[in-house]
């Protein structure tokens, strides 16, 4: 009888229990991560575009997962969802809204670091305004009132006590009021920075997925961000006794995307998903009668025309302004990727990191390389063969035999480029000299009168160096663009070729040069042309 009466009791209780038992269980179902609960654990940086990876971890019977804090600049195109084994994913939802709005863990990465700045600096003033009361204190002593004048015995001590005091109180006040602007200077960029990417207005990205697994799961959130890059570098060593340059890559990395990477796998590829991926189709080509222009509709505006775009483009104009640094020299398919052996940060804030990607040692051949007509002066030349794998186009610091001569460009993608190769700087032990010019002009012909002109130009190069140099003398000779202009070259020697380069007119004269000897080499253009015919060009 005693159990029948309880029922009732427990029946309530179980009732008034139920809406909490549900709301644990739907706490349990929905997952919000962000930050460290969600870490980016890989990159993969392309030449203006992030492949950006996040990871956490779910506990079984999640059925909705929440990606908070993300970066405005995401392209929603590329999201990608993956898990272990047995996850199923379901719908994606995306949400855009201010950070202010957003949950708390999305103020910006730099607002922690800012804190801690403006707690010390509040700490500063605090001791800034404390030697001020001790300075007005200290002046209000030393002009002491009639009733507290100091008796002749005492202005001694007291003069020195208050010397004393002072000097400290003044030294405190120097002190601090250096540690202040040092900590505004820090301050006022980190704000800036803040203020461009992660200030209270900017808006924020929240990825919800609807999930289903029967156990614990990893899962994998993927997408792109646009801006931030990388620009291969060089470092190229050149050792004259060997023959050889040691070439180092590097590339040089930079992002602002509102995120930072913290302890993050890098990969670094040449590959531009930004371009296009096929090329262009030529048109038909058609030859007809023209016909009269008829009055056309007024074509779209640029500001039509731009409002037009703006949807496809404003997550690009979304993304924080970054300096160019897109590899443009790439025109292939193919490219090469870079693993970094090492997890690196990379903070949100543009600043700029350094990375070395190996090196490799290359055979080269020297010569000394000059072309008078432009200056008398000659240069150490490195010519390379191409190695294995794409090497993008980029800035390369020259070193000769230890030293810093300079820097340049290498760009093995370009043949001209690369049979010019790599210039080290002058050589002082080659000099070279423009011998006087000769030059006359006259007329030949009966019926038809016509001007010729003589053209000589000479040039001496002396080797001082105590071992024979392989030398290259580089000039031009006059091109005819008209069939009424006649051009006739001779040389002495002849040279070694007359498209250097593969461009007409560039004459090459190559050979080795003794130590401590002379060579000259000369030649003679006769140009010829009706009389009364302008001609430009003429030196």
């Amino acid at each position: 009888m005693r159990s029948r009466h309880l029922l009732p009791v427990y029946f309530a209780g179980l009732a008034a229990a139920l809406p909490a038992l549900n709301a644990q269980a739907a706490d349990s179902a929905s997952l919000s991560v962000s930050g460290s609960r969600a870490p980016i654990t890989e990159v993969t940086l392309y030449p203006g575009i992030a492949a950006v990876q996040r990871e956490t971890r779910i506990e079984a019977q999640t059925r909705q997962l929440s990606f908070e804090c993300l970066p405005a600049s995401v392209d929603t195109q590329s999201l990608q969802i993956s898990g272990d084994e047995g996850l199923r994913v379901g719908e994606i939802k995306v949400l855009m809204q201010a950070r202010q709005m957003a949950a708390k863990d999305c103020t910006s990465p730099l607002d922690q670091q800012i804190r801690t700045l403006e707690d010390q600096l509040a700490s500063i003033e605090a001791e800034e305004n404390a030697a001020k009361l001790v300075g007005d204190f200290l002046q209000g002593v030393s002009k002491p009132s009639d009733e507290a004048r100091v008796t002749p015995a005492q202005i001694a001590s007291t003069s020195q006590v208050l010397r004393q005091s002072s000097r400290d109180n003044s030294m405190r006040a120097h002190h601090v009021q250096r540690q202040k602007q040092d900590l505004l200077a820090q301050l006022q960029p980190l704000r800036q920075e803040r203020d461009r990417t992660g200030g209270q207005q900017s808006q924020v990205m929240k990825i919800t997925v609807q999930l289903a697994s029967p156990r614990a799961a990893n899962v994998r959130l993927s997408y792109q961000v646009r801006g931030p890059s990388w620009q291969p570098t060089y470092r190229a060593q050149l050792n004259t006794v060997k023959n050889q340059v040691q070439l180092e890559r590097q590339a040089l990395v930079v992002q602002a995307s509102g995120e930072d990477w913290s302890n993050v796998r890098l990969r670094l590829s040449t590959g531009q998903p930004t371009r296009n991926t096929q090329g262009a189709m030529p048109r038909p080509w058609v030859v007809d009668v023209i016909q009269p222009i008829a009055l056309a509709a007024p074509a779209p505006s640029p500001v039509m025309m731009a409002r037009a775009s703006a949807k496809m483009m404003a997550e690009v104009a979304d993304a924080p302004a970054l300096p160019d640094l897109d590899v443009s020299s790439i025109n292939t398919a193919y490219s090469t990727q870079f693993v970094v052996p090492y997890k690196i940060t990379v903070p949100s804030s543009a600043e700029r990191t350094t990375l070395s990607l190996g090196q490799e040692n290359l055979a080269t051949s020297l010569l000394i390389r000059t072309a008078p007509a432009v200056e008398e002066a000659a240069y150490l030349i490195a010519t390379l063969q191409a190695p294995q794998g794409i090497w993008p186009a980029g800035p390369v610091t020259l070193f000769r035999d230890e030293a810093l001569v300079g820097n340049g460009r290498l760009d093995f993608g370009n043949a001209q480029a690369l049979a010019q190769g790599l210039s080290f700087g002058r050589d002082e032990k080659v000099v070279v000299r423009r011998l006087p010019a000769q030059s006359n002009t006259g007329s030949s012909g009966w019926a038809s009168s016509k001007t010729e002109r003589t053209v000589v130009r000479s040039y001496a190069v002396e080797n001082r160096h105590d071992q024979s140099i392989a030398l290259q003398v580089l000039d031009t000779a006059p091109i005819s663009g008209n069939e009424q202009i006649k051009v006739q070259s001779q040389y002495a020697p002849q040279p070694t070729s007359t498209r250097w380069n593969a461009q007409n007119g560039m004459i090459s004269w190559e050979q080795n040069l003794a130590a401590r000897s002379t060579a000259q080499f000369q030649a003679t253009h006769e140009i010829r042309f009706p009389e009364n015919l302008p001609v430009s060009g003429l030196q």
